[in-house]
């Protein structure tokens, strides 16, 4: 469930988290409420580790709770930024708030979490919001490390009439 988590590496992960985190993946389709308590409980266990936020909206938005999975990238987003050392309101960010060039890290995590919201705004039908987060991602994020531009192109689409 959180294979290839941007920002952190799997040998950082508490093994309390792993085991709950591995529950969770186990019962995701079988049980989903347990799945859900599983992550939840990952996620207050460690709230430092950014991945317990990351499979936590993962879950909620494949379950169609986009206002749950906003609630929690939110939260992942302030906890990067607690531990980046850079403000948590991705509207006072800059260049050079911190290095976001790097691959791995809070300032990485902070990077693709506004990239999940922005898909998050889009899925919840504010286009607007979308696009100030998908700029805000083309000015810390040139290169599009993350991948806004796939989300880019989705929120192109949708805006095309049919």
């Amino acid at each position: 469930m959180v294979a290839g988590t941007p920002g952190v590496s799997r040998e950082d992960m508490p093994a309390a988290v792993g085991e709950r985190l591995e529950a969770a993946a186990f019962n995701v389709h079988r049980d989903p409420a347990h799945a859900e308590a599983q992550l939840l409980a990952a996620q207050q266990a460690a709230p430092d580790y950014l991945p317990g936020y990351y499979a936590l909206y993962k879950f909620y938005f494949y379950r169609q709770r986009l206002a749950e999975a906003r609630g929690i990238a939110v939260h992942g987003l302030q906890q990067a930024a607690a531990l980046g050392g850079f403000d948590a309101d991705w509207r006072r960010l800059d260049a050079a708030s911190a290095d976001w060039r790097g691959d791995d890290g809070a300032a990485h995590f902070y990077l693709f979490t506004l990239k999940a919201l922005a898909f998050i705004s889009l899925r919840s039908g504010e286009p607007h919001a979308c696009r100030e987060l998908l700029d805000k991602l083309a000015e810390l994020d040139p290169s599009d490390s993350v991948g806004a531009s796939v989300i880019r192109e989705l929120a192109a689409g949708a805006a095309q009439p049919a």
